[in-house]
């Protein structure tokens, strides 16, 4: 199953000098490490507010939540995840 998920960061919670150098690194090591175990599929930064919008496959909606709470930032509450929602085929380009 494909899930699309939205994630925000908590800014207004957590001053500029807590978002250090190394926690982004290690964030972005995790997500990369999703991505070569086949559970993340793209990522994209948002543009209306600090935040990524991800396209993951999992098993299962607990499997994808383990993927995503495994983030250092979730870990640490610096994000939350405003929508998760799963997806499914357009039926327009299904047959006729």
């Amino acid at each position: 199953m494909q899930f699309l998920v939205l994630t925000e960061r908590y800014t207004d919670k957590f001053p500029a000098e807590a978002w250090k150098p190394e926690l982004i690194e290690a964030e972005g090591q995790r997500v990369r490490e999703l991505y070569a175990a086949g559970i993340l599929r793209s990522a994209w930064r948002r543009k209306d507010k600090p935040g990524a919008t991800l396209i993951l496959e999992a098993a299962s909606e607990e499997e994808l939540r383990n993927a995503i709470e495994s983030l250092p930032l979730a870990k640490l509450g610096m994000i939350g995840f405003p929508l998760v929602t799963q997806l499914e085929p357009y039926p327009g380009f299904g047959p006729r």
